[in-house]
């Protein structure tokens, strides 16, 4: 983030960006050299570590941020995930969602409980896309049911179709768009990105296989849904950390 801000880059909003898409269309999976340094920046999950590690750096850079949230688990600990750690993580809280937002960060939907859409029966992402949304209006108000990110990426046409017509204007998937503004490209930044461009936002070789890693990363994420839809036959309930 320093060397972005080095060089000169800034973070959008989510209207920014919106109003952005708008000029430059599909023509492009990420922004071009040529174009001016501008980004989204994303976080997925809404994890609390963010609230330590991640918003206050961004904040004395000048930068602002979209965190897609799942509804169900803010302020609550990570059960819906696979365990990869000794101890479940914690959620952001509510309290802290408000308080980021106060300072210009943005909050969007990650669907009601992290579930891969493309394997659900239509009642069911219904209420993926619309209850996460009705909660995140009901709590932020109207400006955060304007966009939602699709878990693992995986999205196709029926599942665009319910997001609009639960309300978003802007989805995002994985590295590849089809120009629709409900089937909007992200690209990842790693731990091994160099240099004050992020090898995914590169007009070049770097660029290309920066991309095809991350769309591998998708792929390779169905492990986790396999394993998700195992232990949700017997998973508990959200469980409670600071649910306020």
């Amino acid at each position: 983030m320093n060397a972005l801000a080095r060089a000169g880059w800034r973070t959008l909003s989510l209207a920014e960006f919106a109003r952005g898409w708008d000029e430059v269309g599909a023509q492009h999976a990420a922004p071009l050299p040529s174009l001016p340094r501008e980004f989204l920046l994303t976080f997925d999950d809404g994890y609390a570590s963010l609230d330590e590690h991640a918003y206050p750096i961004l904040a004395d850079l000048g930068f602002t941020a979209t965190t897609f949230v799942i509804t169900d688990y803010v302020g609550k600990i990570n059960t819906w995930d696979v365990r990869y750690t000794w101890d479940r993580l914690a959620h952001l809280s509510w309290r802290d969602v408000e308080h980021w937002r106060a300072r210009g960060f943005e909050f969007a939907s990650y669907g009601a409980t992290h579930r891969r859409l493309t394997w659900l029966d239509d009642s069911a992402v219904e209420a993926e896309l619309h209850g996460s949304r009705a909660v995140l209006t009901a709590r932020l108000g109207p400006e955060a049911g304007q966009a939602v990110a699709y878990p693992f990426g995986a999205l196709d046409d029926r599942i665009v179709r319910h997001a609009r017509q639960a309300g978003y204007a802007l989805g995002f998937g994985g590295v590849k768009a089809t120009g629709d503004p409900l089937h909007l490209p992200r690209v990842p930044v790693y731990c091994w990105d160099l240099g004050d461009t992020p090898f995914g936002l590169r007009d070049d070789l770097l660029g290309a296989a920066g991309r095809t890693v991350a769309h591998v990363a998708n792929r390779c994420a169905v492990g986790t849904s396999i394993l998700q839809s195992v232990r949700r036959k017997s998973a508990p309930l959200p469980e409670s950390a600071v649910d306020v």
